[in-house]
């Protein structure tokens, strides 16, 4: 079932997440809907408060289309051993904790929580990341590209941040009547 995208200016986008204390059926239907609408709205991760849910549950599939042209997808550590990141693609998790590290680069972000804006984020370039599954085990990740990016633009949803809290002041200069004009049609 397709969800509602909620938009930039509704107040859940900025609540800090519940931690999710019980995997049951109804977030599994719920995970599964938000890969639905995700995958409709040709995006590559999303964040349960972006679906109007202030948990901590995000879903993400970066197809390999998405990394750069001719590449093979891309190779990430997942428990210790290193794997093609297709292999762990789509990735569901809950409670998820992230370590950012290495230097940081700028990269084009796009959300679809605010539409037809896209601005360069500053970010590190790998992430650490402990992903616990809807099904009890935990993946431990290390990883950088494109994958690093976006556990660290979902996970930001569920601490009430937008990529474009992240932007340079200027940035942010140039963005402001965009993104009023945006939360007055939500």
């Amino acid at each position: 079932m397709l969800l509602d995208i909620k938009q930039y200016g509704d107040p859940v986008l900025r609540v800090v997440c519940a931690p999710v204390e019980k995997v049951d059926d109804e977030l599994k239907e719920l995970a599964a809907n938000m890969l639905e609408t995700m995958y409709e709205a040709n995006g590559i991760g999303l964040a349960a408060p972006q679906v109007g849910r202030n948990i901590r549950l995000v879903v993400i599939d970066i197809p390999e289309d998405e990394e750069e042209e001719g590449a093979e997808s891309p190779m990430i550590t997942v428990n210790g051993e290193q794997r093609p990141q297709k292999d762990v693609m789509p990735l569901v998790f809950i409670n998820p904790s992230i370590e950012p590290y290495g230097k940081k680069s700028l990269f084009t972000e796009g959300c679809l929580s605010v539409q037809n804006i896209r601005s360069n984020v500053s970010r590190p370039d790998h992430v650490k990341a402990t992903l616990p599954q809807l099904d009890g085990t935990v993946l431990e990740i290390d990883c950088g590209g494109l994958l690093a990016r976006c556990l660290q633009h979902e996970c930001d949803h569920l601490e009430g941040f937008l990529f474009t809290d992240r932007v340079s002041s200027a940035a942010k200069l140039t963005l402001a009547k965009k993104l009023k004009r945006l939360a007055q049609w939500r």
